[in-house]
């Protein structure tokens, strides 16, 4: 939709690969440790989409909008991944120093800043001057609530 905003096609063109290499990086570790996604995973694409779409037919504010309250509950699910496994380690240590678990928390850290910095972007491109932002903003927040709650147990 940004195409021809010099402005935010890099911006977004970079978020958008950000988060393919985000998809990919957690495709190949479900692979290779044999877990199996949520079922839900085909629902929330076209949400996302549909949402992202929605968002930006609404105007640039709205799409940053969108970016910032899907960002804010991103960086906290990560957050709590990383306490849990973090919780983990507390009686072995030496888990963190190398390995996989390491290895882990070190690119689930790596996401989360990725995903923090989008909301820092989408804050300075103004996603609160959105027409509707703190509706626009707690229905996002509380729909992604929503799809990682359902997401954790189906």
């Amino acid at each position: 939709m940004f195409k021809r905003d010099a402005n935010l096609a890099p911006l977004i063109r970079r978020m958008w690969d950000q988060e393919v290499h985000h998809l990919n990086t957690f495709d190949g570790l479900l692979a290779k440790h044999r877990v199996r996604p949520t079922a839900l995973r085909p629902l929330w694409s076209v949400a996302g989409y549909a949402l992202g779409l929605g968002t930006a037919l609404l105007g640039p504010k709205a799409a940053m909008a969108c970016t910032e309250a899907v960002e804010t509950e991103i960086g906290g699910h990560y957050n709590s991944q990383l306490r849990v496994l973090l919780d983990m380690c507390k009686d072995s240590p030496e888990l963190l120093r190398n390995g996989e678990l390491k290895e882990l928390v070190d690119t689930i850290r790596k996401f989360r800043d990725d995903e923090l910095e989008h909301l820092d972007t989408a804050v300075e491109h103004d996603a609160k001057g959105a027409e509707g932002y703190e509706i626009l903003h707690a229905l996002i927040r509380g729909g992604c609530k929503a799809a990682i709650y359902a997401s954790e147990r189906v």
